[in-house]
């Protein structure tokens, strides 16, 4: 008798739960959009943040050295673009002509789960808060989602324009606008190891984005408000064809026109200037020697005002290596760096700096070039 009970309870918790359409395909393709390319940028980028660090340099190493992880990170930040264009055109679908309710905005209501979610967690609260088809958590997420991709591609346009973006800001915003973006990158890496890799794929795998569907336990926990609407036959319905039909006649032109402006503006993103992208010619990148050849002491002061000049290092670091007003301020005069560091440095090309082979120019002037730096 036992083992028949044990039998009959085995077979019933091996029965499939019963799943809840959550997302279509759509949604589900920008999901894998959005993950291979933030996964992308933040392999390819962070490695650029942090290129000091020896993980950093092999991470750059291993995917074929400074010009490629660039062309790369920057090929994934234009597709990333171009899925917030594509979601923004399918929300304002929804929004207009099916009518449907802005869910993902934060409310009172939220501020009222949370304050449940944590009484429930605490074991002040007996019932888990029946929470909407977006809970307060996927809000927050799908916010700071916005937020930084927002962050980002502000900062990315001004380290990707520098030129044109000292024409109308200071010298000093182009380095600001690294920081913050180095900054941000970090904070959303470490948003999702932490809160969306526990809540999504460690605590519970949740393959809705997967699949579309989301099983019967985690719609209680999580949706539990939609489940009860859900089975009491309440859910959202298209308006008729004919009301479609009309504002789709006033929203496919709007679509279309904002649509051609935000694409020509993410094509002028891409193409307004190459300074950022073009460092050196990979077929010609001579490495530098482990062991500079010449000292700082073999340098000429008046040799390296003629080098200083002759690679238009002025276009960068100002006529007498000052920075200044409508360059990218970045002072060298009377660099702390010393000879060694200097010449690494100018050899490496940091941050979107040109990198310079000794085809460019050779160790002896920049020890002139070191030379002049440090008389001015």
């Amino acid at each position: 008798m036992a083992e028949n009970i044990q039998t009959n309870a085995t077979a019933q918790s091996a029965e499939p739960q019963q799943s809840y359409r959550r997302f279509g395909p759509g949604q589900r393709f920008e999901h894998v959009v959005l993950l291979v390319t933030f996964t992308g940028l933040a392999v390819t980028g962070l490695p650029q943040t942090y290129a000091e660090y020896g993980w950093a340099k092999a991470l750059i190493d291993l995917m074929g050295g400074i010009e490629s992880i660039r062309v790369i990170h920057r090929i994934l930040a234009t597709i990333l673009m171009a899925e917030a264009i594509y979601h923004g055109g399918i929300l304002t679908y929804k929004l207009f002509v099916l009518g449907r309710k802005a869910t993902m905005i934060p409310g009172f209501r939220d501020l009222k789960d949370v304050l449940q979610w944590i009484a429930f967690n605490l074991g002040l609260r007996q019932e888990h808060p029946h929470l909407p088809r977006y809970n307060f958590g996927e809000k927050a997420e799908y916010l700071a989602v916005i937020w930084g991709t927002v962050i980002m591609v502000i900062t990315g346009f001004m380290m990707w324009n520098p030129i044109a973006t000292t024409n109308f800001l200071p010298g000093s915003a182009v380095p600001v606008a690294r920081v913050a973006h180095g900054a941000e990158a970090l904070l959303a890496v470490l948003s999702i190891i932490t809160w969306h890799m526990w809540n999504v794929h460690i605590r519970r795998f949740n393959r809705a984005m997967f699949t579309g569907n989301l099983p019967l336990d985690a719609m209680e926990e999580e949706h539990g408000e939609e489940l009860e609407q859900i089975l009491a036959g309440h859910v959202d319905e298209d308006p008729p064809r004919e009301v479609i039909a009309k504002r789709n006649m006033y929203f496919f032109p709007y679509a279309f026109i904002v649509g051609t402006l935000l694409v020509l503006g993410l094509i002028f993103f891409v193409t307004f200037e190459d300074t950022a992208i073009t460092t050196v010619d990979p077929a010609v990148v001579v490495e530098a020697p482990d062991v500079v050849e010449v000292s700082a002491e073999d340098g000429v002061a008046e040799t390296g005002a003629e080098v200083w000049a002759s690679l238009n290092c002025n276009e960068c670091h100002g006529e007498n290596a000052e920075g200044g007003e409508g360059r990218l301020n970045v002072a060298l005069a009377n660099t702390s760096l010393t000879f060694d560091e200097f010449v690494a440095a100018v050899r490496r090309g940091p941050a979107d700096m040109k990198a310079y082979s000794v085809r460019d120019v050779s160790d002896l002037d920049l020890a002139h070039l070191y030379a002049w730096l440090q008389s001015q």
